[in-house]
C-alpha cells in the first residue's frame, strides 16, 4: 500500500478520463439516490459518502477569467470511479536506470514519494531512447490506465511519445494497447486503454517531450482498475435463460430470482428479509442453457430505493453449474443507482455465471437486490466492427477536421484541458493517420481562442473557423502549408454558431448566442474573394430557435444546416420547425414545416446520407438536464425546395451529445452520447454505437466503446473508410477529460475472424482538382460496383454540417476502367475537398483518393 498520496496526485486522478461509463448496451440512469426503504423490515439509513476536497491548481494551470456563460462541471465529474489499484506487493523494473550520478532506480515509481524518481541512465554514455519501465502487479487484475507523474524538480526526461503494452506473463506482449503524445508540462497524465486483465504493464517512452536529450524520468506510476467500460462487446440475447439464487424473498414481496431476466428493472430479486433475514453473502446464478463466451456482467440496481445495492462482489463461471472457478471479476461498487459493469479478466467460455455479493453498498443491512442482470460477450467483427488501440493526444480534441494526406486536425481551447476567457490563442494538434504520431502546436498569430466555434470546409480545402471564446474572430487553416492565418472578423460576435459552405463557394453562419453581446444572431456570409462578411438582415435566428428554457443563449446553438442550389440552405434542426434560407441580397428565411412529429432536439445531430436526403438522430428538448430521445427522422429536400420528413426506426438507446458519421455505403453510424445529457458528466453514458441502414430504417448494435464520448466529443470519417471517435470533457481538474481517441473499423471491412476483407483499389484517373459536371476516367485493380464522393468534414459539439455523401453515376468502359460523372450542380456536389471511394458489389469500400471539386 502506498504510504501517502500528494494533493497534486489526487487532483490528477480527478482528471482521469476513465470514469465508470457503464457500457455494454446498457442505458444508464444517473439520478439522485432515493432515500426510501424496501420494506419496514428492511428499514435503514443511507450514509452519504465523503467527497474529496479539490486541491488548488498550480498557478500555471489555473483557469483564465471565465465568461459568464461558462458552466460548472457537475460534482460527479470531479470523482474518478475507475479505482486506483492497490500497489501492495508490486515491483518495477526498467530497460535501464541511473545508479551512479543519482539514485534513479525504477523502484522509486512505486514508493509513494514524488521527490524520488526513476531516471534512465545518463552518466557516462547515456542510454539512448526508447526507455521502458515495467510494473509487475504479481497478480492478474483488470487494468484500464497508467497514471504517469513527471518529476517535480525539473523538466528533463518528461515522456513525449509513448506506447503502452500489457502482458499476462511478462514474456508475450503483443501490440501496444495505447500510443500517443503527452504535453510537455509537469501535470500528471492518465494514459488510458481498453480495460483488460493483465499482470504486467509496460510504459515505453519513445521521445523526450521537449527534445532536451535522450532521457526519460518518472516520479510515480499508478494503475487504474475496471471502469465498467469493457471494449468490443455486445449484449448476449437472454432468450431461454433462467436464474436461481442462494435465497429469495417470497413472503413479504415477490422477490424471486427470475425477475432479473424479465426485462423490467422495476421488478426485482431480493434476498430473504422477512422473518429472520438470511445473512450475507447472497448469490444469484444465471444459466444460459448453452455454452458461450462471456466478457462481462451488467448489474442494474433496483430503481425504487437503495436497499440491497450490491457493494463488494465477485463473479465466477462454470460449464456445469457445480464446479465454479476462481473469480473472473471482483471489486466494490458505488452506493448509487447507476448501472454497474464487472469486466472479466479474460473472456470465459461458460454456461453458468454467478454473482456473489458480500456487502450491502451502504451498510444498510444484510440484504441484496437487483433490478436486472445482463451478460456481454465478445463482439463479432463482421457483424459489429472492431476498435483499434487508444491514441493519446496532448489535448482534449474538442474540434476536428479531416485533411488530405491522411491527417486529422484537432484543437481544444487556450489550454489543453480547460477553457475560459478570451485568451487569443489556441492549442492544436495533428494526428498522422499513417504513423499514429500526434504533434502539438500553440497558435498565437491569429489572436483567436477557437473554443466553441463554427467551422466550414472551404471550396479550396482550407478550414474556416469562426467565433467561440474570441467571439468575433475568424481564422483559416491551410493544410497545404500547415499554416493558420486571420481573416476579417464577423460583424456579429458568436459562439456555438452553425456554419456551412454554400453552393456559391461562400460560407454562411447563423446563431451563436453562447458568446458575444446579447441579441438576435442573424445570418451573415463570408466571401472568399473579398475575405469580408456581409450581413443578412433578412435571416434572423429567431425562426430557428428551440424552446429551451435558457432562452437564445441555448436555443440558437449548433443548428443543422444543409446547403442546396443557388446559395440556399435548409435549416432542419435542432428546432422542430424547419426553415429554408436564401442568402441572396439581404437574405430571407421561410418556414419549411415541422420535422414530422419530432420535438425540439438540441444535443442531437443531422447527417446527409444521400443527395437531398438527411437523417436526424436523438437530441433533447433542452441543451441539458432533460431526457434525450432515441428517435430518428428522415428529411428530404428537392431541388425545387420541397421538404418532407418522416420518422424512421428508433435507436435502441436515447442519446444526446452523440456524434454521427455517414459511411461510403450510405449507412450511418452513431457514437456515444448520454441518455440524460449533462455537460462534463459521464453519467448515463451510452457505450454501444449503432448503425442505421437506409434500406430498412433499422438500427443494429456495434462493438462497445472503451471510453465515454459525450459533451465535447467528435467523430470523423477517415480516408480508409474507418471512423475516428474521440474527445469529451475539457473541464480542467475533473475526471471526465478524455484527451484521446480511437479508430473504429466498421463491419464492412472485416471478416468473421477479424481479418481485413479484400477491398477495391483505385489505381488511377483521379485528378487533384475537377469542376462540377466533369467526367473522370477512373481505373481500378478489379471490377467495382459503384463510386461515391464523401466530403471531407469537420466536427465539434456533436455537429458536422460539412458531411455530405454524393453517389456518382458510372459506366464500365473496359476491364477495370470506368467513366465516372460528377454532378453539374454545385448545390449537389458542394464545392470542397472530397474523398472518392470505389465500392464492390458487397459494399466494401476502397481507400479513398482525395479530389477537390470546385
Amino acid at each position: 500500500m502506498q504510504s501517502r498520496r500528494s494533493p497534486a496526485f489526487i487532483r490528477a486522478l480527478r482528471r482521469s478520463h476513465l470514469l465508470v461509463a457503464f457500457g455494454l448496451g446498457s442505458l444508464l440512469i444517473g439520478a439522485t439516490p432515493w432515500l426510501g426503504v424496501a420494506s419496514q423490515a428492511a428499514a435503514g439509513r443511507a450514509a452519504a459518502a465523503p467527497r474529496p476536497v479539490p486541491a488548488p491548481a498550480p498557478f500555471e494551470r489555473q483557469p483564465a477569467s471565465q465568461s459568464p456563460h461558462h458552466g460548472i462541471a457537475p460534482a460527479n465529474a470531479m470523482e474518478p470511479t475507475a479505482p486506483l489499484l492497490d500497489r501492495t506487493g508490486w515491483t518495477a523494473t526498467a530497460s535501464d536506470e541511473e545508479t551512479t550520478g543519482e539514485n534513479g532506480r525504477a523502484a522509486h515509481v512505486l514508493d509513494g514519494d514524488a521527490a524520488t524518481i526513476w531516471h534512465s541512465k545518463w552518466s557516462g554514455s547515456p542510454a539512448p531512447l526508447p526507455h521502458g519501465i515495467t510494473v509487475d502487479l504479481h497478480r492478474t487484475a483488470v487494468v484500464s490506465a497508467l497514471v504517469y507523474r513527471p518529476r517535480a524538480n525539473g523538466a528533463n526526461g518528461r515522456v513525449g511519445e509513448y506506447a503502452l503494452s500489457v502482458s499476462a506473463d511478462g514474456q508475450s506482449w503483443g501490440n501496444p494497447v495505447a500510443t500517443g503524445t503527452l504535453a510537455d508540462d509537469g501535470s500528471t497524465k492518465t494514459l488510458g486503454f481498453a480495460p483488460q486483465g493483465a499482470r504486467f504493464v509496460r510504459l515505453t517512452a519513445l521521445t523526450e517531450a521537449g527534445a532536451r536529450g535522450p532521457w526519460t524520468s518518472a516520479a510515480e506510476i499508478n494503475l487504474l482498475g475496471d471502469p465498467g467500460t469493457p471494449a468490443a462487446t455486445v449484449d448476449l440475447a437472454r432468450t431461454g435463460w433462467t436464474a436461481t439464487a442462494s435465497d429469495e424473498e417470497t413472503t413479504g414481496e415477490n422477490g424471486r430470482a427470475a425477475r432479473v431476466l424479465d426485462g423490467d428493472a422495476n421488478t426485482i430479486w431480493h434476498s430473504r428479509w422477512s422473518g429472520t433475514a438470511t445473512p450475507l453473502p447472497h448469490s444469484i446464478t444465471i444459466d444460459m442453457h448453452r455454452t458461450t463466451a462471456v466478457s462481462a456482467l451488467v448489474y442494474h440496481p433496483r430503481p425504487d430505493g437503495p436497499n440491497g445495492r450490491a457493494g463488494t462482489y465477485a463473479v465466477s463461471t462454470s460449464t456445469d453449474g457445480s464446479a465454479f472457478g476462481p473469480p473472473v471479476a471482483s471489486g466494490t461498487w458505488r452506493d448509487d443507482d447507476t448501472v454497474k459493469t464487472a469486466t472479466f479478466t479474460r473472456a470465459e467460455t461458460a454456461r453458468f455465471v454467478r454473482l456473489t455479493v458480500t456487502t450491502e453498498a451502504g451498510g444498510r443491512g444484510p440484504w441484496t437486490s437487483a433490478g436486472e442482470i445482463r451478460l456481454s460477450g465478445p463482439a463479432s467483427p463482421a457483424a459489429h466492427g472492431a476498435w483499434d488501440r487508444i491514441t493519446g493526444f496532448p489535448l482534449v480534441p474538442v474540434a476536428t477536421a479531416a485533411l488530405p494526406g491522411d491527417k486529422l486536425l484537432a484543437w481544444s481551447a487556450y489550454a489543453v484541458d480547460r477553457f475560459g476567457g478570451s485568451n487569443g490563442y489556441t492549442q492544436t494538434a495533428i494526428l498522422d493517420l499513417k504513423t499514429g504520431k500526434v504533434t502539438q502546436r500553440r497558435i498565437d498569430n491569429t489572436g483567436h481562442d477557437m473554443f466553441c466555434p463554427g467551422i466550414a470546409m472551404l471550396a479550396d480545402g482550407r478550414v474556416l473557423v469562426t467565433g467561440g471564446s474570441n467571439a468575433e474572430k475568424a481564422s483559416i487553416y491551410d493544410p497545404a502549408t500547415d499554416q493558420w492565418s486571420s481573416t476579417t472578423s464577423m460583424n456579429i460576435a458568436r459562439g456555438y454558431q452553425a456554419m456551412t459552405l454554400l453552393s456559391t463557394g461562400e460560407a454562411f453562419v447563423l446563431g451563436g448566442s453562447w458568446s458575444g453581446a446579447a441579441g438576435d444572431k442573424a445570418g451573415e456570409v463570408w466571401s472568399p474573394d473579398t475575405r469580408t462578411w456581409r450581413t443578412l438582415p433578412g435571416v434572423p435566428a429567431s425562426p430557428a430557435l428551440t424552446a429551451d428554457p435558457a432562452g437564445p443563449y441555448r436555443a440558437d446553438n449548433h443548428m443543422w444546416l444543409y446547403a442546396t442550389s443557388a446559395g440556399k440552405v435548409l435549416q432542419f434542426g435542432p428546432s422542430k420547425q424547419m426553415n429554408l434560407i436564401s442568402t441572396s441580397g439581404a437574405g430571407s428565411i421561410t418556414g419549411a414545416g415541422p420535422r414530422a412529429d419530432s420535438p425540439d432536439a438540441m444535443t442531437g445531430n443531422g447527417v446527409s446520407y444521400d443527395i437531398g436526403k438527411l437523417l436526424t438522430l436523438g437530441g433533447s428538448p433542452a441543451y441539458e438536464k432533460t431526457p434525450a430521445t432515441p428517435r430518428a427522422y428522415t428529411v428530404s429536400v428537392t431541388g425545387g425546395g420541397q421538404v418532407q420528413s418522416a420518422r424512421t426506426g428508433d435507436m435502441e438507446h436515447a442519446r444526446g451529445f452523440s456524434n454521427s458519421v455517414v459511411l461510403p455505403d450510405g449507412k450511418v453510424a452513431v457514437f456515444g452520447g448520454q441518455s440524460f445529457p449533462v455537460p462534463f458528466s459521464d453519467a448515463t453514458s451510452v457505450l454501444t454505437p449503432e448503425l442505421w441502414d437506409p434500406s430498412t430504417g433499422a438500427f443494429t448494435p456495434l462493438a462497445t466503446m472503451a471510453v465515454p464520448r459525450n459533451y465535447h466529443s467528435v467523430a470523423n470519417l477517415l480516408p480508409d473508410g474507418r471512423i475516428f471517435s474521440g474527445g469529451g470533457g475539457l473541464c480542467g481538474d475533473c475526471a471526465t477529460n478524455h484527451p484521446d481517441g480511437a479508430v473504429f473499423t466498421p463491419p464492412y471491412l472485416l471478416n468473421a475472424d477479424g481479418s481485413p476483407k479484400p477491398r477495391p483499389v483505385i489505381t488511377g484517373g483521379v485528378p487533384s482538382r475537377a469542376a462540377p459536371g466533369t467526367s473522370l476516367t477512373v481505373s481500378t485493380q478489379a471490377p467495382v460496383a459503384s463510386f461515391v464522393l464523401m466530403r471531407a468534414a469537420a466536427a465539434t459539439h456533436s455537429t458536422d454540417n460539412d458531411q455530405r455523401r454524393v453517389p456518382l453515376v458510372s459506366a464500365a468502359t473496359g476491364p477495370g476502367a470506368y467513366t465516372v460523372s460528377l454532378p453539374a450542380d454545385p448545390g449537389v456536389v458542394l464545392p470542397g475537398t472530397y474523398m472518392l471511394f470505389a465500392l464492390d458489389a458487397q459494399g466494401v469500400p476502397s481507400t479513398a483518393r482525395f479530389i477537390t471539386v470546385s
